[in-house]
């Protein structure tokens, strides 16, 4: 009798709906696109969810930051502190400041909330970071897809600025130090420099006016281009359809995987859930940046030892590392700073804008790419990321080499100057080793790095030459 009810109204309900539906579809005909979007074919590999995760990561701190806006005062204006944390009691610190302490330990949540919106920006940053290596060493970066790996390398430039700007806005010892760090960076700059400097800071270091201007950056103008960015990725995505490994019936003209309802859907929806968990599971058990610990910005003052954020890190590496060397250009003098600070990062992100084609230069391919490479195909292109991913890695870790110092009881000019041969060095022996044994690899196709013999990496030249000749 019960279940008989349950089912007629269920079944009213279901008519109700679908009358709706039918209504909605008059007006605005979604159907066929519904369709042809829950038909829409995606990949089983792994690998495909990297880009997800940087998604969800942004969902993540779209609803964290919402919450913490409501808290935050983004005013470098003085006031007495006067929340539960005692060690501030009666203190004349910047709104900003007090702020960032009360959400720590007067708001409900709101600690939690604010290291989870940390952990979640530093998983973001990393998502993209992954998610465009794979694009790197499979090769999805060519032919139709240029499009999209710009838009990648611009998402990635945003969110690494949105991170800055995020944690600078404290207003702590430790993030005035990186904010007096770029306002050194942007002096250096012959010409321009003091005007830049000046512009962005509102005056003389430190200003009163860069706290809210960070803050419209963060909370606005960022998010809002990082979303349409990820919009137009998306629909580009749609539009091209996925790439995909080689395979048994795949080929250039077709997508094997699982459609996007229910399989993907409930999959992706998974994924979320975990890395939701994973975010709220961090932010609640590990300690990330206590503000309350590193002190109000005192322009006088520095923290030691300091490192910024991951993302931020090879940056101060590099910072660190470049000797104290200026020279003039035209009469005009480029103070040391300018080097790692500017023309480092800005011929880091000149040259991955314009890889795809530098990828066809070389490489004279001009063909269209639906099929990804295993990155065994491409050695040289092997040598290229691994090169990279190490010098820029030596960079990060060289961002510590104060930790370093303390840690291995040796004074820290011994570890700067070692550091400096190193990240010379070390990056073109890990990128000659992976090129002999991407060429071995490939040479021996049904073989794993792990089953790899010294012999076959000495034979790859021979067997090449033979494969070639055999094919010719």
């Amino acid at each position: 009798m019960i279940a008989r009810w349950v089912r007629r109204k269920l079944e009213e309900k279901l008519r109700v709906s679908r009358w709706g539906l039918r209504k909605l579809d008059e007006r605005l005909r979604i159907a066929s696109v519904v369709r042809e979007a829950v038909a829409k074919v995606f990949p089983d590999h792994w690998s495909f969810m990297l880009g997800e995760i940087a998604l969800y990561a942004f969902v993540s701190l779209l609803l964290t930051g919402t919450f913490l806006a409501f808290f935050f005062d983004p005013s470098s204006g003085e006031r007495i502190y006067a929340g539960d944390y005692a060690g501030l009691h009666n203190s004349r610190v910047s709104a900003a400041y007090a702020s960032a302490v009360e959400l720590s330990f007067d708001v409900r949540g709101g600690l939690l909330v604010r290291q989870t919106h940390h952990w979640a920006a530093l998983i973001f940053v990393a998502a993209i970071v992954t998610h465009m290596l794979r694009n790197f060493f499979t090769g999805a970066f060519r032919r139709p897809r240029e499009l999209n790996w710009i838009i990648g390398v611009t998402l990635l430039v945003l969110a690494i600025a949105n991170g800055f700007a995020g944690y600078s806005l404290p207003d702590d010892l430790l993030s005035g130090t990186g904010l007096r760090i770029a306002n050194s960076i942007a002096l250096s700059m012959p010409i321009v420099g003091t005007w830049a400097a000046f512009l962005l800071f509102g005056g003389e270091f430190p200003g009163e006016s860069i706290i809210p201007r960070l803050y419209i950056l963060h909370v606005l103008l960022l998010p809002g281009l990082i979303a349409a960015l990820i919009g137009a990725h998306m629909g580009i995505l749609i539009r091209q359809k996925h790439t995909h490994f080689a395979g048994p019936g795949r080929n250039d003209h077709n997508v094997v995987g699982s459609k996007m309802w229910p399989t993907y859907a409930f999959r992706s929806f998974a994924l979320l859930s975990a890395l939701f968990a994973v975010t709220f599971a961090l932010g609640g058990l590990v300690q990330i940046n206590p503000v309350w610990l590193w002190g109000p910005f005192d322009p006088g003052t520095a923290s030691a030892p300091a490192q910024p954020d991951w993302f931020m890190g090879w940056l101060e590496g590099a910072l660190r590392l470049y000797p104290p060397i200026e020279f003039t250009v035209f009469g005009y003098l480029v103070p040391a700073p300018f080097v790692p600070g500017v023309l480092l990062p800005g011929l880091t992100f000149a040259i991955m804008y314009v890889w795809p084609w530098l990828d066809r230069l070389i490489t004279k391919d001009r063909a269209a790419h639906h099929l990804l490479d295993r990155p065994r195909h491409s050695p040289a292109r092997m040598a290229v990321g691994v090169w990279a991913l190490s010098f820029y890695g030596l960079l990060l870790l060289a961002g510590s080499d104060d930790v370093l110092a303390d840690l291995m009881g040796l004074p820290v000019l011994t570890v700067m100057k070692t550091m400096r041969i190193v990240v010379i060095v070390v990056p073109f022996l890990f990128a000659a080793a992976a090129y002999a044994l991407a060429r071995a690899l490939r040479a021996n196709p049904e073989q794993r790095l792990s089953g790899l013999r010294w012999k076959q990496i000495r034979k790859s030249d021979v067997v090449e030459e033979e494969t070639r000749h055999g094919g010719s």
